[in-house]
């Protein structure tokens, strides 16, 4: 494997960044490796040449575009992201454990950490999708509908509480995984559903996505560099780096992106959101539920 691959970034984040290098033929391969991530590429290159209709020789001028120099290799890099994705945080923290105990103070390991996060995160996402979200969320004929996980719902709630501000029709779903059902019903057609997923992937949300999707909302996902098995049924996915020093992971890079994404639809709804935020600290000052700031 060339050094290009031996880098942190994932097999599908290669493929994205390359894309454009590929023939059509190369496409195909490309596109059938992304669309059923990791598992397609655990075949044999004949299996996977049969399946995209191309030749072999071709399946590995693909993967040479992307730093692999043998299906061998590849497949032993696929396997290891594989791995990975099933990590729990006892076996995370392990990971890192194993590699000794640097001397480097754990503030600059984590600051690497969250800097490599927000580079590859922002390369891995492209204004044009970023911008057709945003269109997405300030849609006014549009219910938007929001949901996380055990640990993602405190994203999926910032997000909710900052959109409720901005404008009208924005749902947040309750935390018990018994009332989603309940709230399916509210869900119509071309509503959007936000949904936060992270390693170790939670089959409530892939159920809860399946659903959404047959009632005909539109499903924007928020995940990881591995990629929830939602992404087959979301219509945007944001792949956001996850690494940290730690047995847990990272949300910074997440926050990110939900920061840049609020302040771009407050933006664009300014004139209404605007009038919304006045209403709010009128509500805020009556009730002095915030310490009023000397003049």
């Amino acid at each position: 494997m060339t050094k290009k691959t031996a880098s942190k970034r994932n097999i599908d984040e290669l493929i994205r960044t390359h894309f454009n290098e590929f023939k059509p033929a190369e496409r195909k391969i490309a596109n059938h490796l992304l669309g059923n991530y990791p598992m397609a590429g655990l075949v044999s290159i004949t299996a996977l040449s049969q399946a995209c209709d191309v030749s072999t020789p071709t399946v590995m001028r693909t993967l040479k575009r992307i730093g692999f120099t043998s299906f061998v290799s590849f497949q032993k890099s696929l396997k290891a992201e594989l791995s990975k994705t099933l990590s729990d945080p006892i076996a995370k923290h392990g990971q890192w454990a194993a590699a000794g105990s640097p001397e480097e103070h754990i503030l600059n390991r984590a600051a690497k950490s969250v800097v490599s996060n927000l580079r590859d995160t922002i390369n891995q996402i492209s204004f044009e999708t970023f911008n057709q979200v945003v269109d997405l969320l300030a849609d006014p004929e549009r219910s938007l509908h929001l949901v996380g996980g055990r640990i993602t719902h405190s994203f999926s709630d910032y997000l909710g509480t900052h959109l409720e501000v901005i404008r009208k029709a924005v749902f947040k779903l309750p935390s018990s995984v018994g009332l989603w059902p309940h709230h399916l019903l509210n869900i119509e057609q071309n509503d959007v559903l936000v949904i936060f997923d992270v390693r170790r992937y939670e089959a409530d949300l892939l159920s809860l996505a399946e659903l959404a999707v047959q009632k005909g909302a539109i499903v924007v996902l928020f995940s990881d560099q591995w990629l929830s098995p939602i992404a087959k049924h979301a219509k945007f996915i944001f792949p956001i780096r996850i690494e940290a020093p730690s047995g847990w992971d990272s949300g910074v890079a997440t926050l990110f992106v939900l920061e840049a994404l609020i302040a771009a639809l407050e933006s664009k709804l300014w004139p209404d959101a605007s009038k919304r935020m006045q209403e709010l600290e009128t509500a805020f000052d009556y009730t002095g539920r915030f310490k009023q700031q000397p003049k």
